[in-house]
Formats: structure tokens, sequence, C-alpha cells
């Protein structure tokens, strides 16, 4: 046996390469690997290149390469580096849908949603891109352009469209889905036509003068950005002087008594200009497209009517 290449049996290979013996076995028989000699009884035996040929299998199987692709290898119609690298991309493809089933998972435990919302949620979290363009896009197109509003309704919305990437986080796919219900809801359309656009200042105070408006919004707008961005609660104290600011501003341009009927009135004029359902819409968007929010872009009429409530229930004494 001197210099002899050594043969192995597919015991002595199984023992080298931790593979099943039946497993070899049937890459014998599929001649994925062939025997390099036979027993005179009929025994196949393998040499050292059998052996590296049964290691690349392995490695290839392990990556979850198939039979077919690996018989391709084996035979030189394909690269490794080939097969490796169309492999990595299907399984980055992969990787991406389970993410996105782990965001949905983690989605519906959050909601508790119904078997039929769920089923809703889903189909939603599993629109292709081109799918979820085209939603919005049919979503912008619904509002038509045979007014004016119309158009500038489906201008705003067109220049803000929703795009979720391919790997979004928890919160951008929980946006998402929300939105698309949004969209999908005519009700919520036939509202979104009518406040689309943040409300004419002329029509957010009616019956008031335009050069008195003029003077008082842009005041109040400053005032409550002010506020958001010092991170003060509408309803908590620390709002009181904020609305003691907008009210004594209100009654020394209107000549009007401040009291709680005067910033009762602030309050209901001031939420009438508002749906705070389209607001929900633009905040979605904007947490869709990972943007960041400007409290100086937000609407102000939530927070004020808010404090205004809060500060017309509050005696001057306690406060």
């Amino acid at each position: 046996m001197n210099g002899a290449t050594p043969l192995y049996s597919i015991g002595e290979l199984s023992a080298r390469t931790g593979v099943a013996v039946r497993t070899i076995r049937f890459y014998s028989d599929t001649g994925l690997l062939p025997p390099t000699d036979r027993t005179p009884a009929g025994y196949r035996r393998y040499d050292d290149a059998a052996l590296g040929r049964l290691h690349l299998i392995g490695v290839l199987r392990e990556l979850d390469v198939d039979l077919a692709t690996v018989r391709r290898v084996l035979d030189g119609a394909a690269s490794v580096a080939e097969v490796a690298a169309a492999h990595a991309d299907a399984t980055a493809l992969q990787i991406r849908a389970l993410r996105l089933r782990h965001g949905m998972l983690r989605l519906v435990a959050r909601r508790g949603p119904t078997p039929e919302e769920t089923v809703l949620m889903h189909r939603l979290a599993r629109l292709t891109s081109d799918e979820r363009r085209r939603m919005a896009a049919d979503f912008v197109t619904s509002f038509g352009a045979d007014t004016p509003q119309a158009r500038g309704t489906a201008d705003a919305l067109r220049a803000a469209l929703p795009d979720l990437p391919d790997e979004p986080s928890d919160a951008r796919l929980a946006a998402w889905v929300e939105l698309a219900e949004l969209m999908a809801d005519e009700d919520f359309r036939a509202r979104m036509a009518d406040a689309a656009l943040p409300p004419a200042d002329e029509d957010v105070l009616p019956g008031v003068a335009p050069e008195v408006v003029a003077e008082l919004l842009p005041f109040v707008r400053a005032v409550v950005a002010d506020a958001r961005a010092a991170g003060i609660d509408p309803e908590g104290s620390g709002a009181d002087p904020v609305a003691d600011a907008v009210a004594e501003r209100f009654a020394a341009v209107l000549g009007r008594p401040d009291g709680p009927e005067l910033r009762e009135w602030m309050a209901s004029r001031f939420e009438a200009g508002h749906d705070p359902l389209v607001e929900r819409y633009w905040r979605l968007v904007w947490t869709v497209n990972d943007w960041q929010v400007v409290s100086g872009h937000l609407p102000f009429q939530p927070w004020l009517v808010r404090a205004l409530r809060r500060s017309g229930r509050v005696s001057p004494s306690r406060r």
C-alpha cells in the first residue's frame, strides 16, 4: 500500500465529515458523490478528492443551496462565488420578510385586533412597494380636479406621499397600516376633502375683521409653538400662562372682557376649524416617512383648545 491513495468507506467518510451514512449513500446514488472505486464485494470506496467534494456539498447544503445548484457547482457550470452571491440576495429577501413578520406579530399583539382586522392588517403590511405607491396614488386621484379645493387637496397630498421602506421599524409599519386603513375609508376621504389644507385665516375666526385676524393669529401660532417646544402639557397648570396671554390679547383686540365665556367662544372657533383625524393622517405620514416633526408646523388648534378650556374651568384665585 506504500504510495497508494487512501480510500474510505462510507462509514469512514461519515466519521470524518459528520454527514449521516444514509445521506452519503443518497448523494452517491444520485451522482453527486460518485465512488472512486469499489471492493471486490461491491462496497463503495472514496478518495481524498471525494472527501473534499463531500465537504463542499455539506457547506452548500448548510447554506440552503438546493441540490440542482449544488450539482451545477460540482460540474463546473457555476462557481461557488456566483452561487453565494445569488443566495446572499435570496437570504436578504428572507431576512426582510422575517423582520416584517416579526413587526407584524408585535403590532397585532399591541393592538389586539379582531380576526377580520388581523387579516386586513396582514394584507396591508404585505403589499409590495409598487402596490403601496399605487394605493397612495389612487387615494390622491380620488379627490379629482373639478374644483380649486379638490385640486389643492390633491396637490397637498401628492407633495407628501407616504413611502414605507422595505425594512421598516415597528413604528413605521404600524403607522403605515393605520394610514392605509384611513385611505381606504370613504368617510375619511370626505373629511380629508374638506380639511386637508389648514383653513384660511379669515375662516378661522368668522365675523372678525381680516385686519384683526391678521394681528391675532401669528401671535397665537408663535405662543403655542413655543409652549409645545417647551413640552408644556395643554391640560396642566403650566399651560395656564399661555392661555392667559392668548385670552388677554383677544380681549384687548376684540374689546371683550376676559373670562370663561370668551375662552369658550375662542375654543369653539378654533375647534371648528380643525379636524383631528386629518391631523392624525399627516402625523402618520411623517412617521412612515421618518420625517422630523417640527412643532411650529403642527396645527395649533388642538393644543390651544385644550388649554383654553382648562383655564376657563380654573378660577384666577387658583392659578
